[in-house]
Formats: C-alpha cells, sequence, structure tokens
C-alpha cells in the first residue's frame, strides 16, 4: 500500500512538473514569435518592409516549430506556416493592406494557440 501511494505522488508530481514546463515553455515561444511579428507589421503599416523580413521570421519560425511539434497540434504549426508563406508574397508584390491583414492574424494567433494549453475549465470540459 505504501509503494501504490509513493507511486501516485511520484506521478502526480511528474505530471504537475511536466504542464508546468509545456505551459512555459509553449507561451515563451510564443511571446517571442508574437515580438517578432510585432516589428514586421510595423514595418509592413511603414511600407518599409521586404521579402527578406518576413523570410527572417520564417526562419524564427522554423526553428521554434521543430520543439512545438510535441506540444501543439500540427493544424495550428500548419495554419501558421500558411499565413506566413502568405505574408512573404504579398509583402513581395507590395501588397500593404493584404499583408497586414495576414500578419494581424498570425499575431492573433501567436496569443490564442498558447491559451488552449492553460489550466482553465474551457480546456479541461
Amino acid at each position: 500500500m505504501v509503494k501504490t501511494i509513493i507511486s501516485i505522488l511520484v506521478v502526480s508530481c511528474l505530471l504537475i512538473v511536466g504542464s508546468i514546463y509545456e505551459h512555459n515553455f509553449v507561451n515563451k515561444q510564443f511571446d517571442d514569435l508574437n515580438k517578432v511579428l510585432t516589428v514586421l507589421y510595423q514595418k509592413i503599416d511603414d511600407e518599409t518592409a521586404t521579402q527578406d523580413d518576413v523570410y527572417a521570421v520564417q526562419k524564427n519560425w522554423l526553428n521554434k516549430k521543430k520543439s512545438l511539434h510535441v506540444f501543439i497540434p500540427h493544424n495550428d504549426i500548419k495554419e501558421i506556416d500558411l499565413w506566413l508563406s502568405e505574408s512573404a508574397t504579398l509583402v513581395r508584390d507590395k501588397e500593404w493592406k493584404d499583408a497586414i491583414s495576414k500578419i494581424e492574424v498570425l499575431i492573433e494567433l501567436t496569443e490564442q494557440i498558447p491559451k488552449t494549453f492553460t489550466l482553465s475549465w474551457e480546456n479541461v470540459l
């Protein structure tokens, strides 16, 4: 009986520590991406952005998504990939209004995706 209780406590501690790590890691990755996207948003709004600026954000995202594949659904990752690719083309073609709307969606995604990993009633039920 003592072994069972100890096993339950050890597993509970591992789950708690793992979930705290996951929460902090995912939030940090998306906070960093949000900051980079905000800078890109400013450049697009000023109409000074180049396709290389978007590619720099894409490269940053590619580095992050390697480890995020473990934590977040692949559909969310694919959605960010898609929006970034479209943004690169729009910036290349100097379609500023459309490009800025894509970046706004990306910024919103960086705020909403981590919320799906917080411990809340919406996520538990």
